[in-house]
């Protein structure tokens, strides 16, 4: 049995899930909704308060797919209850992030500064010029958006400027060796 996968989700009170015919999983919760199609061969239980997932035998697909659709289940739970977000730091001397109304504004060393765009219901909040939060319901949107601002400039082992995630550590490397 998937260690993962025969464990319970809870669901916490004020939210609510629904289950179609065609295993279309559909999470409300006080910060959203949430809907994620599980695979046909899963079947989803929703008793009471808790949700189980069950598969059909135990083929090394099925056994891959139990742990995956009840660990895209909880994240969706996890978003709708408590939301998601990835914190970046931007080091390098006059590098700096802002926030433009619904744009997050990068200068990182270019000629011209980096616009990013807000989208699919991922935030940023920028609390000081060299810390970046992104937020939102959906784990794999915000991951996303989190990976695309890093890959402005990533940090580089040199001098370690660039745009890392806050729990990162840059392995630095020691320059040109003079005679």
């Amino acid at each position: 049995m998937s260690r993962i996968g025969r464990l319970p989700v809870e669901l916490p009170s004020g939210v609510t899930v629904s289950v179609s015919d065609d295993n279309l999983v559909d999470v409300k919760g006080p910060k959203g909704q949430l809907a994620q199609k599980i695979h046909k061969d899963m079947s989803i239980v929703v008793d009471g308060n808790t949700i189980l997932v069950e598969r059909p035998s135990n083929s090394k697909p099925h056994k891959s797919l139990h742990g995956l659709s009840r660990s895209l289940i909880s994240n969706m739970v996890d978003g709708v209850t408590k939301g998601f977000e990835k914190t970046l730091e931007v080091n390098g001397v006059g590098y700096r992030a802002q926030k433009q109304g619904k744009k997050l504004v990068l200068t990182v060393g270019y000629s011209h500064p980096v616009e990013i765009p807000e989208e699919g219901g991922v935030e940023f909040d920028v609390p000081a010029p060299n810390r970046i939060i992104v937020k939102g319901i959906d784990k794999q949107k915000v991951g996303a958006m989190a990976a695309k601002v890093r890959g402005v400039r990533e940090p580089e082992p040199y001098k370690g400027k660039g745009i890392k995630y806050d729990y990162e550590r840059i392995i630095r490397k020691e320059g040109k060796a003079g005679k």
